[in-house]
């Protein structure tokens, strides 16, 4: 019996002990250290206010609350936004393209002309007096050109405003006219377009001339001192972009800048003496035939020789078509020596020229050309060469050897 008594015993301690545990615990101090614990959600989710408003956390304002959730709403809201300032900078771009462009003209003029500040310098000359010089002869360069150019312009123009009386007085004398006037009151009518039409619309005409005179004179005032401020800072303006770039890789960047500059600035020397070369081949010709105003036409032919690819022709069919109002075998000699010089231009004189300057095959010139003559006009083509000799150069030195590594 003893035996079978011993486990309620040991049952009925085991209750005693539990239960003397749990009055422990129903006690106040059971209950205070319970209460100080960090397991409570409440005493560690309310925070304690202080005096001055925030709480025992620190923050004046209390903790941050959760970030906002990236909701449809929000992301269609943020694209909205990118589109718009996408679009707003597109609108500014295109309102400055102008600007833009003369910019970049006369960067590429500074850069073009820094061969020959250069050259000078290593003859002894100081950069300043270097520019002065180069600059010198630019404004020189545009002086004779106005004045070989606009003299004729303005002769022909006023003798064909004094002939034109004349000629009227000669219509009015033809019989043919006469017949035609007496059926048709042709002459009346002649003078009422003339007083009613065309004299408001020459008057506008020429107002507008005018104003797209004084407009290219501003402009070519503004890009000549944008390229004289270039040409003088163009040192600091390479040394500024090249910081731009990690100090890793910042020397070959500075040689492949270089490589580039001297390819722009040889493109832009070579182009100006196969221009001049053009030009004085036309004068010598146009004298020795006989051509009024050779020098005028032989300028003519200087400029648009600087566009590639058609401004040889162009020049060719202006000087041409003038020659051939002067006399029909003045213009077919004319055109007889434009197609031979063109040859040996394409051939002979711009290989030799331009081998030291910029390394583009032919097909690339071309398509290069294309190209930038139908995004930015004359300005586009005059770019594209030595553009595209640029990339040819980063790709040779930069992408090949990358792709070659992997």
């Amino acid at each position: 019996m003893s035996a079978d008594v011993e486990p309620p015993k040991a049952a009925s301690s085991k209750t005693a002990s539990s239960k003397a545990a749990s009055s422990k615990a129903g006690s106040p101090e059971a209950e205070a250290p319970e209460a100080e614990t960090p397991e409570a959600g409440p005493a560690t989710d309310a925070p304690r206010k202080d005096g001055t408003g925030g709480d025992d956390t620190g923050q004046p304002f209390g903790l941050p609350g959760k970030p906002l959730a990236r909701g449809p709403f929000l992301f269609g809201l943020v694209g909205g936004l990118g589109v718009l300032t996408a679009i707003a900078i597109a609108q500014m771009v295109v309102n400055s393209l102008s600007t833009i462009i003369l910019v970049v003209v006369a960067m590429f003029l500074a850069v073009g002309l820094n061969p020959a500040v250069e050259a000078l310098q290593r003859r002894g000359l100081a950069r300043r007096g270097a520019i002065s010089i180069v600059f010198a002869g630019v404004i020189v360069a545009f002086v004779l050109f106005g004045l070989a150019v606009v003299p004729p312009v303005s002769k022909q123009l006023s003798e064909f405003v004094a002939a034109v009386p004349g000629y009227i007085t000669d219509l009015s004398n033809h019989p043919t006219l006469r017949q035609l006037d007496a059926d048709y009151q042709i002459l009346p009518q002649l003078r009422t377009f003339v007083t009613n039409t065309l004299g408001p619309s020459l008057a506008t005409g020429i107002m507008g001339a005018g104003l797209v005179v004084l407009n290219g004179v501003f402009t070519t005032v503004t890009l000549l001192v944008l390229m004289l401020y270039f040409l003088g800072s163009l040192h600091t303006i390479k040394a500024y972009l090249l910081k731009l770039v990690p100090a890793s890789r910042r020397s070959r960047t500075s040689a492949l800048s270089e490589q580039i500059l001297s390819g722009i600035g040889g493109y832009v020397a070579g182009n100006v003496l196969i221009s001049v070369i053009a030009g004085l081949l036309t004068w010598i010709f146009l004298s020795i035939v006989g051509v009024r105003y050779a020098l005028a036409l032989a300028l003519v032919v200087a400029l648009t020789d600087l566009i590639p690819l058609v401004g040889a022709t162009i020049g060719a069919v202006l000087v041409s078509g003038v020659a051939l109002l002067q006399s029909v075998p003045a213009g077919i000699a004319c055109a007889i020596f434009f197609i031979v010089y063109q040859q040996v231009e394409n051939y002979f004189i711009y290989p030799r020229v331009m081998k030291r300057s910029v390394d583009v095959t032919p097909a690339v010139t071309v398509i290069a050309a294309l190209f930038g003559g139908a995004l930015l006009g004359i300005v586009g083509a005059l770019l594209a060469i030595p553009v595209a000799a640029a990339i040819a150069l980063i790709i040779r030195e930069v992408v090949l050897p990358r792709q070659d590594q992997s």
